[in-house]
């Protein structure tokens, strides 16, 4: 009778999940691609008071890749279903720890980018807004020897959190 008894539920088992269609998607996007097959990514210029030279097409080139490898949209110009424009705002450091000697041990950078985004599909999806991170470093090292490896996880962190705010829909 036990046999039995686990034969049916592995049957009413399988019959359940052959009946029901569950839809995940690894990505991490929720785009309906009947109505949405384009985004339009334009150059986010530096308007920063301080600026670094390669932030601004390094930023630009690394959003477009995000849109690329992680979602089916085809990356233009211009005229998308979707629109991305806007600048970099901010590109500010702070001293964070102070030693005896009234000497910063950390300073934070911190990358502000303001967004304006368009679904021309459905407009109540549309927003203006910033977004910004920060990483910290010690002083030990110059800025020199740390600004590549401190932007790219920073301009990684905020392209994540525009992805999010743009597709993800979570």
């Amino acid at each position: 009778m036990k046999v039995l008894s686990q034969i049916l539920f592995l049957f009413l088992a399988g019959w359940t999940y052959s009946s029901c269609s569950i839809s995940y998607s690894f990505s991490g996007s929720s785009i309906d691609y009947t109505k949405v097959s384009s985004i339009s990514i334009k150059d986010f210029p530096n308007m920063a008071p301080l600026v670094y030279a390669p932030l601004s097409q390094q930023f630009t080139e690394a959003l477009k890749d995000k849109y690329t490898r992680q979602t089916k949209l085809q990356v233009l110009r211009e005229k998308g279903d979707l629109d991305l424009e806007g600048e970099i705002t901010g590109y500010n450091f702070t001293s964070m720890a102070v030693t005896d000697g009234s000497y910063a041990s950390q300073t934070r950078l911190t990358i502000t980018v303001r967004v304006r985004y368009t679904n021309n599909i459905n407009s109540e999806d549309d927003f203006e807004r910033s977004f910004s991170a920060h990483n910290e470093f010690s002083n030990e090292s110059t800025i020199d020897q740390v600004q590549d490896e401190l932007c790219n996880g920073i301009m990684k962190e905020i392209i994540d959190q525009i992805f999010n705010e743009t597709v993800a829909n979570w």
